[in-house]
């Protein structure tokens, strides 16, 4: 009987090394995974800049009307503007420079609340 040649490479190969597809995660659910939380990253941006705008502009108004000094509707009117500029950055997926716009307008508004 003459014995069956078998290649190095299959020799070396075990059937147990050919797992089931589904055993394992996907590329396409690691590609899913990320696209989620680009796009949540995206809107809670987008969210935040806008109630922070929305916040300095009103504090800016009501400031404007009162006895402040002319410094502080202004550093609530540039942290808001700030922040709104953040959400523009924040809806085209630029997150990271969004999100220290946020906390530079966030300050910028706290150090005009420090003058008043």
């Amino acid at each position: 009987m003459a014995a069956h040649q078998v290649s190095q490479a299959e020799a070396l190969r075990s059937p147990a090394m050919d797992g089931r597809g589904d055993s394992e995660l996907s590329e396409s659910d690691d590609f899913d995974d990320l696209a989620l939380d680009a796009r949540r990253a995206r809107w809670t941006a987008l969210l935040t800049g806008a109630v922070l705008a929305l916040a300095g502009v009103a504090a800016a108004a009501l400031r404007a009307t009162g006895s402040a000094p002319v410094l502080v509707p202004a550093a609530y009117a540039v942290g808001a503007a700030l922040c709104a500029l953040a959400a523009v950055l924040g809806s085209r997926g630029r997150t990271r420079r969004a999100l220290w716009l946020l906390v530079v307008g966030a300050m910028v508004m706290a150090l005009g609340d420090q003058f008043d």
